[in-house]
């Protein structure tokens, strides 16, 4: 006999929205449950976010010790031998991280008295689900829905991944060995954030983008230090370049796949062990009965539908992350999710952000947040500009983070000084991303950052220094 269950909240999908959503709803003394068809934690956690850091970080490491081993050695130390990777090693290191904060989430929710069910719900009605369990089928009827099911990779109808050959950022994450050649298919973050960590372990990296440019997201000025890096590195990058199929060729340990793409209205094609398709990823809106729902799409037919507060078009049914639209940011959905959470509790809630960040983790590291002098500008801003080196920076130099030629831009109104974005590029950056989304959240002047002190020697003094800048008096540079 089937059994049937009723809560005062559903949540479907326990990633970086739905886990959040459902901690935030038990710890506000709602009846509920999370569902989740895989491992809680998501494509963040599981399979992207997490175990990418995981994998970029170990390469850096390997960067360094080839660094020590060479030319006799650097900053006074030196290595014997060369390193070597192991990739099966380090794969069993970042999956180890990865259950980790997996087991953590499950505990989390846990503790706030929020029920996790394993298993595939598929909706017959707007609040009504049945859910396929390894224990058999479950009936779920819930006064509130919170539909948090993701994205997937996008897969190339001409050329599919099957994961051994042609891989997606999925099968890039679960290496068993060290490919020595790999094309990228999508010149976006994902897949450079990969290609220069492979670089970093060894990897002759090639790059395949239709666009004009890698990064497109990126303005020409804030990418521009990453196209350095690559160009350095031996990164082979096809801009305006469309990959038109892929076939395995030879035979046994010999095997390798020819990449074919159109470049200037000419074939050409390059032979690799491993094709990464990074082509982007699209919202999971199929499988699960969205159908039945009722709930409206919004006008690219991709995302649904949903306001200021998350709500859909169906009363009590609401949509968080990236099945609600761009960006899809894990932490977006994190926010979305605790604050849904507090709505359905009854608190007086919308999601008004001024700045949601944006941080690629290539080499160097990029961070955007808030408008750029050329966005601000489409607006009909007047605007002021500062921009400061790290090479500048004592505390960028004792951890060669000058090297990649990185800097910090602030742009502001020009009349009354707002900050209205500030982007970043250069190693070790990314953790100083909170201080600009909290400015630009508060409604900083320059003169706010101006006049706050920031301590000697650390990373942050360098947008210190850029607000300094941008007022026209910087310190350390002239």
């Amino acid at each position: 006999m089937t059994e049937t269950r009723k809560c005062q909240v559903l949540v479907v999908g326990a990633g970086p929205g739905g886990y959040v959503a459902g901690i935030r709803s038990g710890q506000l003394g709602l009846d509920t449950i999370v569902v989740e068809g895989d491992k809680a934690g998501g494509t963040c956690l599981i399979r992207g976010c997490i175990p990418s850091k995981a994998i970029i970080h170990a390469a850096d490491r390997f960067e360094a010790l080839q660094q020590h081993s060479e030319d006799g050695g650097h900053m006074g130390i030196s290595v014997e031998g060369s390193p070597e990777v192991d990739m099966a090693a380090l794969v069993s290191w970042k999956d180890g991280i990865v259950d980790r904060l997996n087991k953590g989430v499950e505990g989390l929710l846990k503790a706030a008295g929020t029920e996790l069910v394993k298993g595939w719900a598929k909706f017959t009605g707007p609040k009504s689900c049945t859910v396929e369990t390894p224990d058999g089928e479950i009936n779920i009827e819930a006064e509130n829905i919170i539909i948090a099911t993701g994205s997937s990779h996008i897969d190339l109808p001409f050329m599919p991944c099957d994961e051994e050959f042609i891989i997606s950022s999925t099968g890039a994450l679960d290496l068993e060995s060290l490919p020595k050649s790999v094309a990228i298919v999508g010149g976006g973050y994902i897949g450079l954030e990969l290609g220069c960590a492979l670089s970093k372990l060894g990897t002759e990296v090639t790059v395949v983008e239709g666009l004009s440019s890698i990064l497109a997201i990126m303005d020409k000025e804030i990418r521009r230090p990453l196209e350095l890096w690559l160009k350095k590195h031996k990164v082979k990058v096809h801009t305006n370049a469309l990959a038109r199929g892929a076939e395995i060729k030879g035979k046994g340990a010999a095997r390798k796949v020819e990449l074919t793409f159109e470049k200037d209205g000419e074939d050409h094609s390059i032979k690799v062990d491993k094709v990464l398709v990074t082509v982007g990823r699209s919202p999971n809106t199929k499988g699960w009965g969205l159908e039945n729902m009722g709930v409206r799409m919004d006008a690219s037919g991709r995302f649904i539908r949903v306001d200021r507060k998350c709500r859909t078009s169906v009363p009590g049914v609401y949509a968080i992350g990236d099945v609600a639209g761009e960006p899809m940011l894990a932490h977006k959905a994190s926010a979305e999710g605790e604050m849904v959470a507090e709505i359905i509790a009854g608190h007086e809630r919308e999601f008004d952000k001024v700045a949601i960040p944006a941080i690629v983790f290539t080499e160097p590291e990029i961070i955007s947040v808030g408008l750029t002098p050329d966005e601000a500008k489409g607006r009909g801003e007047e605007i002021i500009v500062g921009k400061f080196p790290l090479a500048a920076n004592g505390r960028a130099l004792s951890l060669e983070a000058e090297k990649t030629g990185g800097f910090i831009r602030v742009t502001a109104r020009e009349s009354d000084h707002v900050i209205l974005g500030v982007q970043a590029v250069g190693s070790h950056i990314a953790e100083l991303h909170s201080e600009f989304v909290l400015a630009l959240e508060m409604g900083a002047l320059l003169e706010d950052v101006a006049d706050t002190v920031h301590a000697h020697p650390t990373m942050s003094e360098a947008f210190h220094e850029g607000v300094l800048k941008t007022l026209g008096h910087a310190i350390h540079i002239s």
